[in-house]
């Protein structure tokens, strides 16, 4: 258990997908670039075995923003995609209509 203070500590908002690209090499790893409202972020995903780079082109996910940065493949990844697990493959939570990129989830 984790107190209400600890989750307060998670900055997790909603990115909108710019770009996305497979990463070279790695089976699982997709680079996406997100529009964080105001800001751009470069995040690595292990969802490439689940999701084509174009399945993210537009969608808003929501993204764990103060994560220590972390390389991967040789790219800095800014943040973490938030995705449900089914049978071990991740699954896109996406909201249910537009929201301004860079809303906090709560």
């Amino acid at each position: 258990m984790i107190t209400f203070d600890d989750f307060m500590k998670l900055d997790i908002r909603i990115g909108t997908v710019t770009a996305a690209e497979k990463v070279q090499g790695a089976d699982k790893l997709i680079r996406l670039e997100l529009d964080m409202g105001g800001e751009s972020r470069q995040v690595v995903a292990g969802m490439a075995h689940t999701y084509a780079p174009e399945d993210f082109m537009g969608k808003q996910v929501p993204i764990l923003v103060n994560l220590e940065p972390r390389k991967l493949r040789g790219i800095e990844s800014q943040g973490m995609i938030l995705a449900a697990d089914v049978g071990g493959k991740p699954v896109m939570l996406i909201p249910d209509r537009e929201v301004p990129p860079g809303s906090a989830v709560r």
